[in-house]
């Protein structure tokens, strides 16, 4: 099992024939992603070769659907354009759009990604690496070779982050993988992501991936206690981070005890959530709370 994305999965690349579309969805092919079309009004017709598979290019992501049964999209235009990639697929009743694109402005964010949702299509992003279900299929920018399909499901707000803890983890491997991105308004939660994780029987614990800025982990926190009954740990990128400054990413700011670290990881933990002060010491925290898990299965079961 997975969340979001399998195996299944048909996907269309926005922006394939640009230089970064044409980078990934060579990757996500390799990685045994089906990628079923690109979508580029101007090239229309064509077909662009990707070692031995050709993939045709379709002028709108409705003609894409019509012809192939796609179900997701990946978008990787330039951010001046992102909304109306963005609106076009969930008009064409698109499920999930994954929107690697980063630098979009704040308020095209908040028009596309409620335009979806009112459409009925999940957004996962702006600005973040994707979603990776090892094993089965990848859309995005994230590395298919760092771990294996596994137990483990992962929500993060950091790519560089995300890609660290699957290397760490790469021994028990992941059942999904997802980068919501880090900008003050993305489509996909914390919180959602917790929800399907917990209702995927394939996925043993979560790992949560926050950082500075912004009260999302406080409000995953709650929703934790209230409806969240797999293990959870977690990490919060930011500690050493002066207050009052804008660090990294945009949505990382920080005012007085509002949005540190501190107050994020004191959240998470008022609930049962392990925290790790650092990346290694996250993983060594999965493996204790797996072994754990492990140990109270051998004596129920005896």
């Amino acid at each position: 099992m997975a969340i979001y994305l399998t195996k299944e999965s048909k996907v269309l690349v926005q922006g394939m024939t640009g230089g970064e579309g044409m980078k990934h969805t060579r990757r996500m092919l390799a990685a045994g992603t089906d990628i079923v079309g690109g979508v580029n009004p101007r090239k229309a017709g064509r077909t662009v070769d990707f070692d031995d598979r050709a993939v045709p290019v379709f002028g709108s992501v409705a003609d894409g659907m019509r012809s192939t049964g796609a179900d997701v999209s990946v978008v990787f235009v330039p951010p001046a354009f992102a909304k109306a990639a963005v609106i076009e697929a969930a008009d064409s009743g698109i499920g999930l759009a994954v929107v690697i694109t980063e630098g979009i402005p704040v308020h095209d964010s908040v028009a596309f990604t409620a335009y979806a949702a009112s459409k009925g299509t999940r957004v996962i992003g702006p600005n973040c690496p994707g979603l990776i279900t090892p094993g089965q299929a990848n859309a995005g920018i994230i590395p298919a070779d760092i771990t294996k399909p596994g137990r483990i499901g992962l929500v993060s707000k950091s790519g560089t982050l995300t890609y660290q803890l699957m290397y760490e983890l790469r021994d028990i491997g992941f059942s999904t993988c997802v980068g919501i991105g880090g900008d003050p308004v993305v489509g996909t939660s914390h919180i959602d992501c917790l929800a399907a994780f917990q209702d995927d029987p394939d996925t043993e614990l979560v790992v949560l991936i926050g950082e500075i800025g912004g009260d999302a982990e406080e409000r995953a926190a709650a929703y934790i206690r209230d409806h969240v009954t797999k293990p959870v740990v977690g990490y919060i990128a930011g500690f050493t981070a002066p207050e009052g400054k804008t660090m990294g990413h945009a949505g990382a700011i920080v005012s007085g005890s509002s949005g540190t670290a501190a107050a994020k990881k004191a959240a998470l933990e008022a609930v049962g959530v392990a925290v790790g002060s650092t990346p290694t010491e996250t993983a060594r925290l999965v493996l204790d709370r797996l072994s754990a898990q492990e140990a109270a299965s051998d004596v129920t079961h005896r």
